[in-house]
């Protein structure tokens, strides 16, 4: 009995002289093979709480790849098993949540407005589609771009970069807006080192080209639109160049307006410029209206002049005509033609006139048998000539 009082484990031994080998009724105290015995080693008890933490980190170490038993300090010394044994089961389940870590680092997805470029060992393989994609992780790996989102770059706002030199040497003030998204997302990957940058870069360069081809004066009035168009032409055309993957969706001209300094003086001259066009017009208005006036009256009377014309000579004619085959008629009855001509005239002539002749003889010596009347009743009447 006096080897089974040295304490829970079982050890005996001399309570003076402890070594790591009991004497003849002790155990091995650090040994983790047999488990805790009670006194007499009859039967097993209730695991202390050391061992069990000590159990639990064995396990995770050969879950992580290390070695249990007692090279790794798990006992003290003796027989028995310093850890958990490595198992099939434990091996198995290592192996399902590598796979498992590896799959999920290998699937990605893919959002309707975006696209995927897989780079195998950092070289591109394929583009990616939306929906769930596959890219066996680490040789192939996957960058998802946006590809209709839009994004802008704003050029000149609050700026020195607006400030541009137009070719009748003034200088204007530029603020627009580029609006572009990604056509090609490989070539936008691999082609572009700082994409954004180059825009930017790119989309000043062209805007000063196009306006130093234009006069001050209409790009702030007419041809606004005009630029715009230009630029946007000569930006695409430039980032084709350089095989980006960009496309350039609108530019938005949002002000063109001189320097801050000046800008009230120009406003005035400005409006002198639009007061003489005005004047201008009204002038020309004027002398078309005038012009055409005196063009249309120089028609009409030209015109009125022609027709006098032909009226005289067409009378004359007439005239000529008629005295002609009246002479002939007299030729022919000189006494008969010349009397029925002497009555003519007298009944042209005596036709509108408003008189009574009387013969000689009648009623008396030169009309004395008439009797005078005075009518009283056609005084009133009015008189339709000159007697």
């Amino acid at each position: 009995m006096a080897g089974n009082n040295g304490g829970p484990w079982g050890g005996g031994g001399n309570s003076g002289n402890d070594k790591p080998n009991g004497g003849s009724g002790g155990g091995n105290r650090g040994s983790g093979g047999g488990g805790p015995r009670g006194p007499g080693g009859e039967g097993p008890q209730i695991p202390e709480i050391d061992e069990l933490v000590k159990k639990g980190q064995e396990r995770l170490r050969v879950l992580m790849g290390g070695k249990g038993g007692n090279g790794n300090g798990g006992g003290t010394g003796g027989g028995g098993s310093g850890g958990p044994a490595l198992t099939r089961g434990t091996i198995g389940l290592a192996a399902l949540a590598a796979f498992g870590a590896w799959l999920m680092a290998s699937l990605y997805t893919v959002a309707p407005e975006e696209q995927s470029v897989e780079l195998f060992l950092g070289e591109y393989s394929a583009t990616g589609n939306s929906g769930l994609n596959f890219a066996p992780w680490p040789l192939v790996t996957a960058e998802v771009l946006p590809v209709t989102r839009e994004q802008t770059e704003d050029i000149g706002a609050r700026t020195d970069s607006g400030l541009m030199l137009t070719t009748d040497e003034n200088i204007i003030d530029i603020d627009f807006q580029v609006v572009w998204n990604i056509s090609d997302p490989a070539k936008y990957l691999f082609n572009l080192a700082e994409p954004q940058e180059t825009i930017r870069a790119v989309s000043e360069s062209a805007m000063r080209e196009v306006i130093a081809r234009n006069e001050l004066a209409p790009i702030l009035n007419r041809d606004r639109q005009v630029v715009a168009d230009e630029a946007l032409q000569l930006i695409q055309s430039t980032l084709n160049g350089y095989d980006s993957g960009v496309n350039i969706i609108r530019l938005n001209l949002d002000k063109a307006d001189p320097p801050r300094e000046v800008i009230d003086s120009f406003r005035e001259v400005q409006a002198a410029e639009q007061e003489r066009d005005r004047l201008e017009r009204q002038a020309d208005a004027y002398a078309n209206r005038v012009t055409a006036g005196a063009r249309g009256e120089a028609a009409s009377r030209l015109e009125q002049a022609e027709a006098y014309r032909a009226q005289q000579v067409n009378e004359a004619q007439g005239e000529a005509a008629r005295f002609t085959s009246v002479l002939e008629e007299y030729v022919k009855a000189p006494d008969v033609t010349r009397k029925r001509l002497y009555l003519e005239t007298m009944e042209r002539v005596f036709g509108g006139v408003d008189k009574i002749i009387l013969e000689s003889g009648l009623g008396g010596e030169g009309g004395q048998g008439v009797v005078p009347y005075l009518p009283l009743n056609e005084l009133r009447r009015p008189t339709g000539g000159t007697n």
